[in-house]
C-alpha cells in the first residue's frame, strides 16, 4: 500500500504571527465553549489532540499549576498550568471525568473537534489548518520569545535529543513555567486577547 500511495507528503500548515487575532475570534466565537477551549488550550500547550481531549479533572491541579498529560514517549508528562488555560478550563462544565466533556460522545470527551475548527478557520479567512497543525504553530510561535528547544520539546512531549539532553537535564516544572507563561502572554499580546493576573485566576478557581 505504501509503495502504491507513495510517500506521505509532509505537512507544513502553521499559524503566523499575523493570523492569531483572526483565528483566536474565530475560535472564541465557536458556539460549543467547550470545543472554543479546547481549541485555545491546544493552541497554548502545544499537546497532541488526542492526550489533551482525554484530560480528566483528576489530572490538573489548580493549587500548584499543573497538568497531568498522558505521553507516547513516558508514561505521562508534567506541563505547568498557566493563567490564562487555567481561566479557559475553571470555566468548563463539570459533567463527567473528563475536562472537554461530551455527553453525546461514547467516549465522555469530544471526538471530532476539527468540524468546529475548519468552519472557524473558513470565517477567519485563513488558509487550511489542521489540528496537528496547532501543535506545530506552538513550536513555531517559541521561537520569537527564543524559547530554549529543549523546553519547547519538553512541554510538547518531543523525545530528548542528544546525550545532554537524554542524561543530564532534568527541568523542574518551574522553570518550564518561566518560558510557557512568557509564551502564552506572548501570543495573548499578538491575538489582542486579554490575559488574566494570577490573583483573578486564584479567584476564579477558588485557591
Amino acid at each position: 500500500m505504501r509503495e502504491s500511495l507513495g510517500k506521505e507528503k509532509r505537512r507544513h500548515d502553521v499559524l503566523q504571527r499575523e493570523m492569531l487575532e483572526s483565528w483566536f475570534s474565530a475560535v472564541r466565537k465557536i458556539g460549543n465553549p467547550v470545543i472554543a477551549a479546547y481549541l485555545q488550550v491546544l493552541l497554548l500547550t502545544g499537546a497532541r489532540r488526542e492526550e489533551l481531549a482525554a484530560l480528566k479533572w483528576a489530572d490538573v491541579n489548580f493549587q500548584w499549576g499543573s497538568i497531568k498529560l498522558s505521553d507516547k514517549v513516558e508514561d505521562f508528562r508534567m506541563v505547568p498550568l498557566t493563567p490564562f488555560v487555567a481561566q479557559l478550563l475553571a470555566n468548563l462544565p463539570r459533567r463527567n471525568a473528563f475536562v472537554f466533556s461530551s455527553p453525546a460522545s461514547a467516549s465522555g470527551h469530544i471526538a471530532e473537534p476539527r468540524i468546529a475548527h475548519n468552519e472557524a478557520v473558513a470565517v477567519a479567512n485563513l488558509p487550511q489548518l489542521t489540528l496537528h497543525g496547532l501543535r506545530r504553530s506552538f513550536a513555531t510561535l517559541s521561537e520569537w520569545i527564543e524559547m530554549p528547544n529543549g523546553i519547547a520539546a519538553q512541554i510538547q512531549g518531543h523525545a530528548p535529543q542528544g546525550v545532554r539532553e537524554q542524561n543530564y537535564i532534568r527541568r523542574p516544572l518551574d522553570l518550564l513555567r518561566v518560558w510557557h507563561a512568557k509564551i502564552e502572554v506572548w501570543i495573548l499580546e499578538q491575538a489582542c486577547v486579554e490575559s488574566v493576573s494570577l490573583p483573578a485566576l486564584l479567584r476564579v478557581v477558588g485557591v
